[in-house]
């Protein structure tokens, strides 16, 4: 039998090895860490706060870990930063900008890991060119893996596909981008591209992009199968006011095929093939907070295409435009907003080169208005002219909608998931005064243009009303809807009661 002082040794001892008792003093240790920690960054915040103006030299920046990455891509990147590439010193805070801009600039070419740690340093005092005013930067930068390969299946408006994805990074070390990708679906039977993604003079806000793609996609809509063959390229750049700029060329052979035993004269007259070769411009300024579900802000959007004109040939020739415009506006602290959105466009045709009279348009390139995420209320492409059963689409369309957005009760305004109520509605119109030939003088159709333009505003838009529940995924935002219907032309088909949307973008 122990003694009683042996039994104080042995509780002693149960009581370092006990799990909780290790917990506990574990927990104890971590908060005073965390404290120390917390009260070292506030030291260094206060010191940084307090020097401000200090003047430094940036005598070098160092990029560590980055061993696929070109050492003159990363050149390119610090070197403006360096204090002997500057004609004015910098101070403490103009420094740490400079720095956390490099940082940014790393972050967006995606090859790297996030976080991206910075460390400042001074350098070796028995350095005899080293000033007691300079610093040396660390950036910490872990690459990612060098290829990422996705599989999956997607559903959306009257379609569901399955997908494979495939992603090689930093090629060359000099943050390109190989990406091919295959899917096969019920709509879009079949898709696959290859885009090779490459930024210019390592400025990530400045990109060159070649691609080569092919498709079919079944629009039922209109009765036929479309099998597309191309490639475009595309110069892509950032300004310094967030406006956004895409310059690029597509040439492309469509063929109108498969059609369906009951498919319109319109449409029988359009089967074959066709080649468009055209130059096409994107402007978008994006200031919304969130553009899937946003709170605040506004997009402004352009996209322009010149085809078949002069050099570009082709067996197609047009001008064609739209415009994009939506704001939302939060009301307070509450968590409700508006958002209102406004579009339009129009195709002006043009006369291919060694013809006098330019051609009407095909159903390839025309407008389509209507679905769960363009008109709700309607069906996909349910809107404007038909010929029977068949959407054959429009030259010139406006539409619009407004859309009142609540917190669910009792789960937040934090949350991605939201009530809705909407209305929507637009026009969608085929050039006036066409002959039968399908050309008109280029003075007709300047007067034509003009007057389907000033007919848009002449009814009532075919419109929609209804409320349904929204929720903005980080790839892509869904909605249930229950719409109802309040105008309606002749021949356009509308979707009263419950439908389901998924997509980027929603009127």
């Amino acid at each position: 039998m122990a003694s009683p002082g042996e039994d104080d040794v042995f509780d002693r001892l149960r009581q370092k090895v006990d799990p909780a008792q290790q917990q506990k003093e574990q927990d104890q240790l971590n908060e005073r860490l965390s404290a120390q920690q917390h009260k070292a960054r506030e030291r260094l915040v206060e010191l940084i706060d307090d020097n401000t103006t200090l003047p430094v030299t940036i005598s070098s920046v160092r990029v560590l870990h980055a061993n696929r990455t070109r050492r003159i891509f990363l050149e390119r990147l610090v070197q403006p930063v360096l204090s002997v590439n500057r004609e004015e010193p910098y101070t403490l805070q103009e420094a740490l900008k400079e720095v956390g801009e490099v940082t940014n600039k790393l972050n967006r070419f995606g090859i790297f890991k996030s976080p991206i740690s910075v460390f400042i340093d001074r350098p070796d005092p028995t350095n005899p060119s080293s000033t007691p005013t300079d610093i040396d930067v660390y950036l910490s930068a872990y690459e990612r893996g060098s290829y990422t390969i996705k599989t999956g299946t997607e559903a959306g408006a009257s379609e569901a596909d399955a997908y494979i994805n495939a992603e090689l990074r930093n090629l060359f070390g000099g943050a390109e981008t190989l990406n091919a990708h295959a899917s096969l679906g019920t709509r879009t039977r079949s898709a696959y591209s290859l885009a090779f993604d490459s930024p210019i003079l390592s400025n990530p806000d400045f990109k060159f992009q070649v691609n080569g793609f092919a498709s079919s996609t079944l629009k039922s809509w209109a009765s036929h199968e479309e099998v597309l063959k191309g490639g475009s390229s595309k110069v892509s750049y950032l300004t310094e006011n967030g406006h956004k700029h895409e310059i690029g060329y597509t040439g492309v052979r469509r063929l109108v095929t498969s059609l369906a035993e009951n498919a319109s004269p319109t449409v029988q007259a359009e089967a074959g093939d066709s080649f468009k070769s055209s130059i096409t411009h994107t402007w978008i300024n994006e200031k919304r907070d969130y553009p899937l579900l946003p709170s605040k802000g506004y997009l402004m959007k352009t996209v322009s295409e010149l085809a078949g004109y002069g050099p570009l040939k082709g067996d197609v020739a047009f001008f064609k435009s739209e415009a994009e415009s939506q704001v939302a506006l939060p009301f307070g602290e509450t968590g409700i907003t508006l958002t209102a959105s406004l579009r339009g466009g129009l195709i002006y045709p043009l006369a291919l080169g060694g013809d006098s009279k330019p051609q009407q348009s095909r159903i390839n390139d025309r407008f389509q208005l209507g679905g769960p995420t363009s008109v709700r209320g309607f069906r996909l492409s349910g809107l404007g002219p038909h010929d029977g059963q068949d959407a054959v689409g429009g030259d010139v369309y406006a539409a619009g909608g407004a859309s009142l957005l609540f917190p669910v009760p009792r789960v937040g305004k934090e949350t991605p998931l939201r009530l809705q109520a909407f209305v929507n509605g637009g026009r969608l119109l085929s050039l006036k005064g066409r002959d039968r030939g399908g050309k008109q003088d280029p003075a007709a159709v300047a007067s034509s243009m003009k007057r389907t333009i000033t007919s848009l505003k002449d009814d009532l838009p075919s419109c929609a009303a209804g409320f349904g529940v929204v929720y903005a995924h980080p790839i892509a935002r869904f909605e249930v809807n229950f719409s109802l219907p309040l105008v309606m032309r002749a021949a356009e088909q509308s979707r009263k009661g419950l439908s389901f949307g998924v997509g980027v973008e929603f009127l």
